[in-house]
């Protein structure tokens, strides 16, 4: 006998994000190595002290780590992106049912830090991960490709060290 499944909203439901992310997860592995906590030290000076509350920084750097690993170059792709992923969420620490930062926020955050605070973090990412053994050193990669080049034979000069 053929079954038919027909969706139906339910009113409560028993969901934990935790349950439905294996333990070999990417980012749940990278979860439980990182420790962020120093960021609100480092970040603190670029900060006011009246008006809104900004976004965590420990969250927008997540954010800014699963553009970088997923080869999410805007804002508003990498929001849209982490709305869809469990495991994207569960890393940054969001539930199903919170809303994520606008990407204009992430903008407007990534141009209030100087560019040595970014070094700063994504160097200790490195470390952190490196130290765990999710990074090693015996692989490496290179990509190229052959272009043709464009230049005009007539215009070359030499040039004498």
């Amino acid at each position: 006998m053929q079954g038919k499944k027909t969706y139906q909203e339910q009113l409560f439901t028993h969901f934990l994000l935790s349950e439905r992310i294996p333990e070999h997860n990417f980012y749940r592995r990278l979860k439980s190595v990182l420790d962020l906590e120093y960021l609100y030290k480092l970040t603190a000076p670029y900060y006011g002290t009246s008006g809104q509350k900004s976004i965590d920084p420990v969250v927008f750097f997540k954010l800014c780590l699963v553009g970088y690993l997923e080869n999410i170059i805007t804002d508003r792709k990498l929001i849209q992106h982490s709305s869809m992923r469990l495991d994207i969420l569960f890393f940054i620490g969001y539930g199903l049912e919170d809303k994520l930062p606008w990407h204009s926020t992430i903008s407007r955050t990534r141009k209030l830090f100087p560019e040595s605070v970014f070094e700063t973090v994504f160097t200790k990412v490195l470390e952190l991960c490196t130290l765990k053994g999710m990074v090693s050193g015996h692989t490496q990669t290179i990509d190229s490709a052959p272009i043709k080049a464009n230049a005009s034979m007539d215009i070359i000069e030499l040039k004498v060290p």
